[in-house]
């Protein structure tokens, strides 16, 4: 073993490249700090909001599969309240800025969500 410490001081070098963002995400800045604007009624929402922050978009996915597939158009919340399965008549209409909202909070997660494939964002925010 002759090249023994170049060796290991290659593969700590190479270990150290590969978890660099890894480390950068763990000792960067918060992740709750975003700088999101939240919609004005956020009680209004059609779930609580720790429900909303670790699941909507299991939710999305599930309102697309019954509306798409199921052809179940409506979804009562577990408080009761009935509302219609539509990102874009149901959730805009309070998340209407999405740069604001969406966008930042997304972003802040290193999360890249495929919605706007199929959907429109509303007028106001498309530039």
């Amino acid at each position: 073993m002759y090249n023994a410490r170049p060796v290991l001081a290659g593969i700590a070098i190479v270990v150290i490249l590969f978890s660099a963002p890894f480390w950068a995400g763990v000792l960067g800045r918060d992740y709750k700090d975003t700088g999101i604007v939240p919609p004005k009624d956020e009680k209004n929402c059609i779930e609580d909001t720790g429900l909303m922050r670790s699941r909507h978009m299991q939710l999305l996915n599930e309102w697309r599969d019954e509306a798409l597939r199921g052809e179940n158009r409506s979804y009562t919340a577990a408080d009761g309240r009935t509302w219609a399965v539509s990102l874009q008549n149901t959730c805009l209409s309070c998340h209407a800025n999405y740069r604001e909202f969406c966008e930042r909070c997304h972003e802040a997660s290193s999360v890249y969500p495929y919605c706007w494939t199929c959907h429109v964002l509303p007028v106001e925010n498309r530039k």
